[in-house]
């Protein structure tokens, strides 16, 4: 009977991730999993004290046996984008994007978590937990984009609604992504010591992805330029825009361990492997390598020092490798080889779908985190932290991450928890990241004739906040 209410208790937090689109704060990844790790900006790795911990480090799972955790986030992202004055406007291949000055709408999201652990014996336990840990969206209403709809062919330069010229759509806007990503993790971990404990995780995730307004990149799609130099004439581009909501799905693993160097000095790492997802084949000539969006390995690393009972300083690093994924880490000027891109380009592949498309041009990213926890009395403990990373984005990418503006490079967290006598607890997490400012040209201004006009400058930001609730209990 337990069992089977735990099962329908993640059957119906799944259903929640999977319907709401998320984004995250160190690229699409967050800022940190569980409340008292939020709260902490993200660090304490070798400190783990909920069952929520082990999707951090599997390790923790024996340390957090017997407990169960539930929480639930209000996440607000604020995204932005100015596009300047063009001297093209739209002339000689380019692609104009405005001007506009635009908010995203949908500010507002709901991002909830689970996970328990149970322990096996004196040496070993075993976890489950599920939670959302990275996700895009944007919802572009209104804007302008200007360019020949043809190519070099007989119709004229025209203006067409949206940002990317896609028109509007209902009401869900012009142009934007929705990415959603959840997490089911199964994790066990056993003492080799009474200081050193190692954990690892099965980690099963399903993504779900929307795109809109894009339909006028098309020309510059694998699907299309083929059909062009292959002589059989102009074909629609069915894969990239306006499919509604796609699923993919895949396995990897994380691995990890805890060192209790003594009683005032405790280290951590954890190491998540790429994740191979399936294709989204409904937006195969989106992303590279046809539809292909991997999630990208990731390692943690963190120590914790408690100079008296009451106080633990963290100090934390973690580097996410986006570089290693095309879809993400591809620059959006592979395009320009394109054979219908107007540059006189010849590699099928470089277009958007093929192996070597374009995509984000995303940079890895390293997030240096420092935290503090103290208790007050016997009931309360609170905590406080910073992280700082640059933002993975480059100046000269800014155009095609106006539907990804992941600019945030620094937040601040608060939060604290409250022990019940019953020996539960409630845990709360505040954060605010800090506005960011990346701007850049749209296209490059020392290749002329490229598609994405060269003469005009982009300018995306974001800042967000997200306040957490959980409950634990034994």
């Amino acid at each position: 009977m337990q069992l089977r209410k735990h099962s329908q208790l993640f059957t119906a937090i799944a259903t929640l991730l999977l319907t709401t689109p998320l984004w995250a704060t160190n690229g699409y990844f967050t800022h940190g999993t569980g409340t008292k790790n939020k709260g902490l900006a993200g660090s304490g790795l070798a400190m783990p004290e909920d069952a929520i911990s082990v999707a951090n480090n599997p390790a923790a799972a024996l340390a957090n046996a017997g407990k169960y955790d539930l929480g639930m986030a209000i996440f607000s992202p604020k995204r932005n984008y100015k596009s300047g004055s063009s001297l093209a406007n739209g002339q000689g291949g380019a692609f104009t994007i405005g001007p506009n000055d635009l908010s995203s709408d949908n500010n507002y999201f709901y991002i909830p978590h689970m996970a328990g652990a149970w322990k096996i014996n004196d040496q070993s336990a075993w976890a489950a937990s599920f939670y959302g840990k990275g996700g895009m969206n944007s919802t572009w209403n209104g804007g302008t984009a200007t360019f020949d709809p043809d190519g070099p062919g007989p119709a004229p330069v025209t203006t067409f609604p949206g940002t990317f010229g896609g028109g509007i759509i209902g009401n869900k806007g012009a142009a934007g992504v929705d990415l959603s990503q959840a997490f089911l993790e199964l994790t066990y971990a056993r003492s080799a010591s009474e200081k050193f404990t190692w954990g690892a995780s099965l980690i099963g995730v399903m993504q779900v992805f929307a795109a809109r307004g894009l339909a006028a990149f098309g020309g510059f799609t694998e699907t299309f330029a083929e059909s062009i130099v292959t002589g059989g004439g102009p074909i629609p581009v069915p894969n990239l825009s306006n499919n509604g909501h796609d699923q993919s799905y895949g396995f990897g693993g994380k691995f990890g361990f805890q060192f209790d160097m003594n009683e005032k000095v405790s280290f951590a790492a954890s190491y998540q492997t790429r994740i191979y997802m399936s294709e989204f084949d409904n937006y195969a000539d989106l992303f590279a390598e046809q539809g292909d969006f991997d999630i990208p390995p990731d390692l943690k690393v963190g120590i914790t020092f408690r100079p008296n009972a009451g106080l633990a300083l963290n100090f934390d690093v973690e580097h996410i490798w986006y570089g290693d994924i095309d879809s993400i880490a591809n620059p959006v000027r592979n395009v320009y080889a394109c054979p219908t891109a107007g540059l006189g380009g010849t590699d099928l592949s470089s277009c958007f779908g093929g192996d070597n498309g374009g995509g984000f041009g995303w940079d890895d990213m390293t997030v240096y985190k420092i935290g503090a926890q103290w208790t007050s009395g016997n009931d309360w403990t609170w905590r406080a932290g910073v992280s700082h990373a640059d933002a993975p984005i480059p100046e000269n990418e800014v155009m095609f991450n106006i539907l990804a503006p992941a600019t945030i490079e620094d937040h601040i967290t608060f939060g604290f928890t409250r022990g019940l006598p019953s020996g539960n607890e409630w845990s709360m997490a505040f954060m605010y990241a800090f506005n960011n400012k990346i701007k850049g040209p749209a296209g490059n201004p020392f290749q002329s004739g490229n598609p994405f006009d060269p003469t005009q400058t982009i300018e995306i930001d974001m800042d967000q906040w997200e306040i957490e609730f959980a409950f634990g209990w034994r």
